[in-house]
C-alpha cells in the first residue's frame, strides 16, 4: 500500500470560509504555501547591502539613469557609454522586477559609467579641436 502526502488539520476561521461549516481543510503536501524568496535572494550579484546598512530604506523606485547613459552615447568613448547603456537597462529591469538591492547597484555602475564617458569624451573632444585649430594656423 501507498500512503497519501494529504493531512487534515483542525482550522476554525477556514470553516467559515470555506462555507461547507466543517472546522477541517484536507490539503496535500504538495500545496503547502511557502513564503517566497525575497528579491535579494533572486539577484545574481553581491549579497543584499540592507543589513549592514543603518540608513533607512529610500522611497519608491531607485534611479536607473538611462537619460544619461543615453546622453553619453554622444560622446565619442565608445565601449564605456554602451556598457553604461546596457547596465542602466538592466538597473530599470531589475527595479520592475522588485530587486531594489541589484537596481540600486546597477544603476550606480550606470551612472558612473556614464559620467567617466561624458568626462573623456568631452577631453577627447576638446584635443581634437585644440589640435585641429593649431594645424591649422601654421
Amino acid at each position: 500500500l501507498r500512503g497519501s502526502k494529504s493531512f487534515t488539520a483542525a482550522l476554525p476561521a477556514e470553516a467559515e470560509r470555506n462555507g461547507h461549516g466543517l472546522a477541517y481543510k484536507s490539503v496535500s503536501v504538495g500545496h503547502l504555501e511557502v513564503a517566497p524568496l525575497s528579491p535579494s535572494r533572486l539577484s545574481l550579484g553581491r549579497a543584499s547591502s540592507t543589513a549592514t546598512s543603518t540608513v533607512a530604506p529610500e522611497q519608491g523606485r531607485p534611479r536607473d539613469y538611462l537619460v544619461l547613459a543615453i546622453f553619453s552615447c554622444f560622446c565619442p568613448v565608445w565601449p564605456i557609454n554602451v556598457v553604461a547603456l546596457v547596465f542602466s537597462i538592466m538597473s530599470r529591469n531589475s527595479g520592475q522586477q522588485g530587486d531594489t538591492d541589484g537596481a540600486r547597484r546597477l544603476g550606480r555602475m550606470a551612472r558612473l559609467l556614464s559620467i567617466v564617458s561624458i568626462i573623456l569624451g568631452t577631453i577627447i573632444i576638446v584635443l581634437y579641436i585644440s589640435l585641429s585649430v593649431r594645424g591649422n594656423k601654421q
